[in-house]
Parts: structure tokens; sequence; C-alpha cells
């Protein structure tokens, strides 16, 4: 059960909302000034705190500095009954959540609740599905988000770096290229923090994930009352990263018509909020990241070629992981290192059979996969090393087929083969996983195994025998 603290002097807000969130399945506390709620903060831990920023004794900014300097994985939510944008996009930057406006509707709400704590969830399991987020960078973390950019020890990976020194600390637009899972966004933070912007926001956003009806209010803010569901004030991410620099993800999948809208806020460098006739200056940096071609995107009439040459001030292309051998074991190492830290663990490195399958594997989830792949493996290995077993079947079994693979390809005889029992016990070890996945995969129901081996029953049971499965 999440636990959320509300802070606000008016005691009839608090007790409305503890009640409300209470019955949605939430454990809450209420504080009715900064000197309780700091009571609370140092003798529980909080998942979500929703604020009020005028308080008798403190504001929600000074409640904030000490959440994001002493619990950083708590969510903030600011709310007051005063409408300020300059104040909402100062706490903004410093770290809250969201920022919303009086009277409190409790749908809205709610939903900001679960999208914050679902927001909290996927940052500290690695997970980049939700791009939402600001990503906050202040003098004082700067090195620790650069000592966390891995570079590698290859030429490609030494030309990066020479790259990003390069492009930094101008303000032209960037596209970087690659396939998922890269590394385009560690990049572009890279690009932010050796930048003259490096004090100001870095502001992430997933094209991939905008519904056409919603890109529009992302981008560039809504109005109260714009439009039939805008129950409140909302500060779009051009806006949000003013004076610093708005990551596009996936800028490829956005529709010709927002590009349209898009190019029109990059010449321009002003935004207008939907339903305001005010515009805003803007002063932002603007790196896109896209895993397609977009001169191939171009040519099939799904990218405006003009956005793409306002985009195209410089141009980064990062290869696939499996064309950086040289780098594997590097990112590997770093990422053991990593875990070791977060599971109080003291793995020293990898069996002679991991090191080489991760040489030889395709990678296709690339940098992110092989993340994915050793923090799996820590937790499976009981000693010090990491070994075969511990990996994903289809990594294992990769291995195992590229060993029988290489030992046919030697020039060993049939008889040296039998007395050492490489092929045999290699190909019965792979035999055995493969039939045991796709039994459990059907329940144990032998006639769909069959069906899936491409084999007949009586064949079925035979190797079942023959590698004890029966």
């Amino acid at each position: 059960m999440n636990k959320i603290l509300i802070i606000d002097d008016e005691i009839t807000i608090g007790a409305l909302l503890s009640k409300f969130l209470s019955r949605n399945g939430f454990e809450v506390n209420v504080a009715t000034s900064g000197l309780t709620a700091f009571e609370f903060l140092s003798k529980e831990k909080y998942d979500l705190v929703i604020c009020d920023y005028r308080l008798e004794d403190t504001d929600g900014r000074e409640i904030l500095k000490k959440i994001r300097l002493e619990h950083p994985e708590t969510s903030v939510i600011i709310i007051t009954g005063y409408s300020d944008i300059k104040i909402a996009v100062e706490l903004i930057k410093m770290g809250a959540y969201d920022y919303i406006t009086k009277p409190l509707y409790p749908d809205e709400i709610l939903n900001t609740i679960n999208q914050a704590l679902e927001h909290q969830k996927n940052s500290s399991t690695g997970k980049d599905a939700e791009k939402r987020h600001i990503i906050n960078v202040d003098t004082s973390k700067s090195q620790t988000e650069l000592d966390n950019f891995i570079t590698g020890k290859s030429k490609v990976s030494q030309e990066l770096v020479r790259q990003i020194g390069l492009v930094a600390p101008t303000n032209y637009s960037v596209i970087i290229s690659g396939e998922s899972g890269t590394g385009k966004e560690f990049v572009a933070k890279s690009i932010h923090l050796n930048s003259l912007r490096k004090d100001g926001p870095f502001v992430a956003m997933d094209c991939g994930s905008l519904t056409k009806e919603l890109a529009g209010s992302e981008f560039f803010g809504h109005e109260k009352g714009s439009f039939t569901g805008a129950m409140f004030t909302k500060i779009g991410h051009f806006e949000l990263a003013n004076g610093g620099t708005l990551f596009l993800d996936e800028v490829a999948n956005l529709s010709y018509d927002l590009q349209a809208a898009l190019l029109r806020t990059v010449q321009e460098r002003k935004v207008k909020r939907i339903g305001s006739t005010k515009e805003i200056d803007l002063d932002v940096r603007i790196i896109v990241a896209t895993n397609e071609n977009l001169l191939e995107a171009i040519q099939k009439g799904r990218f405006r070629e003009d956005l793409y040459h306002r985009f195209n001030e410089f141009n980064i292309s990062l290869p696939p992981l499996r064309d950086r051998e040289n780098d594997i074991m590097a990112f590997a190492e770093d990422f053991l290192s990593r875990g070791n830290i977060e599971l109080n663990r003291e793995i020293k490195g990898f069996s002679e059979d991991v090191t080489e399958c991760f040489k030889t594997y395709g990678w296709s989830g690339n940098i992110r996969e092989l993340k994915n792949v050793i923090r799996r493996a820590m937790l499976l290995t009981e000693g010090n090393i990491i070994q075969l077993n511990t990996l994903p079947l289809e990594i294992s079994t990769f291995a195992k087929n590229s060993f029988i693979e290489n030992v046919l390809s030697q020039n060993i005889s049939s008889t040296e083969v039998t007395n050492q029992g490489y092929l045999k016990n290699v190909s019965m070890e792979a035999e055995y996983e493969t039939i045991l996945r796709v039994l459990k995969e059907v329940k144990f129901n032998k006639t769909k195994a069959a069906q899936i081996l491409n084999i007949d029953r009586k064949t079925l049971y035979n190797k079942m025998k023959s590698v004890n499965l029966e």
C-alpha cells in the first residue's frame, strides 16, 4: 500500500483529501504545518507528498527542497489556490512532479497521483517507457550524471566522445540516430551537461507514446477551460524546458499536422498555449532522437523535410552494440559494478563462456538488453562469478549452439568428439531446455508440444526419455 503525506493548513481540505485517498487504497497521514510535516518525514518513509504551496510557517518551495535533499525517492505534488506560472515552472525545475491549482477535482488529483507513482516505479526499476518526467540538473549533480555516462573503449566510442565535446558548447540542434537501446538519451544528457545550459532543465519527451489528441497540449500546454476536460492550466514541455534542453525521443512518430505546428515554434522561438492569445518567448535547445531513417521517412511523405533541416544542424549516429565488440565487456563490467552497489553483492566477474557469449550474441536490444541481462543474472548468481546458466534461455541456447558450430568447424575427428563428450553433452543440454520450455508453454500437453517442435509424439517421448524428462 502506497503511503501519502498531505501537508495543508486548511484542516477541512486535509480531512477531505485523506478520506478520499484512503477510500482509494492509500495509507494517508495529514500535517497542518511545515513543522509537523518534517516530524512525519523524519519518522516514516512516504511514496508521495501532496503539499499546499502557502503554509503559515513555511511554503511549498522550502518543503520541496528538504524532501529532494533528504528523501529524493519521494514524489511531490504542489497544490495551491494561486495560479502563478513562474512559480509553477520554478517548482517543476526544482523536482516537483506536478503543480495543480484549487479547486481540486477528485478524478484529476487521483489521476495525477497515480501518474506520479507510476513514474516513480519506472524510474526506480530503470525503465524508460514513461518519458513525461523532467530530469533536473544542477551544478552539484552534473558530475554524477556525467559519471553515469558509459563511453566504452573502442574507436567508435572515442569518436562519439569527440563529437559530443564539439557540439555541446554550441546551441546547435542535434539529431541522434540509432537502434532502440543504443543510448540515445544518455548522449543527449551528456550534450546538455557539457553545455552552457547545464544549470537549466533537461526535459525528456517520448513522442512515440503521444496520442494525436494530447500531443498539442503536451508540447505547448493549455489554459484551464480551453477544451473539454481542461480542468486546470497545464504548462507544455517547451515552456518547461525554457533556458535548458528539450529532448524529443522517437520524433519520427509525430503526426504530420503536429510537425507543422512544431516547425512554427522552432522557427519563431515562441510558444502559445492552447486557448491563449499570449505568446511566450523561448530559449530552448532541441535534441531529437530516432531509430528510423528520417531521409527515408521524408521520401515516403511521413516527415517534413523543412523540419528535418531545422533539427539537422549536427548529426550523431550510434552504432548497434553488435558492431562494438570491444565495448561490450566494458559496458558489462560497468553494469556489474553498479549492480554490486545496488544489490550489496560482491560478484567479481563473468565466466569465460559468458564472456565469449556476450561478445558473439546479436544484442537486438543493444545496451539496454545487456544491462537487463546482467541485472537478472546477478539475482540468480549464488557464487561470485556469473555463469552461463544464469542467462536467459535464448542467450544460453545461443551460446551452446555457437559452441556446437565451433566444434564442427574444427578439424576434430568423430572419435575425439565422442571421447571428449563435447557435442553430446552440449546438444543434450540445449535439447533438454528447449523441450522443457515448450512443455511449460503448453502446460505439458505433449500433443501440442510435438506439433510446436515439428516432431511426432513417439519421437517426443523418446527425446524426453533421453534427456530424463519422463
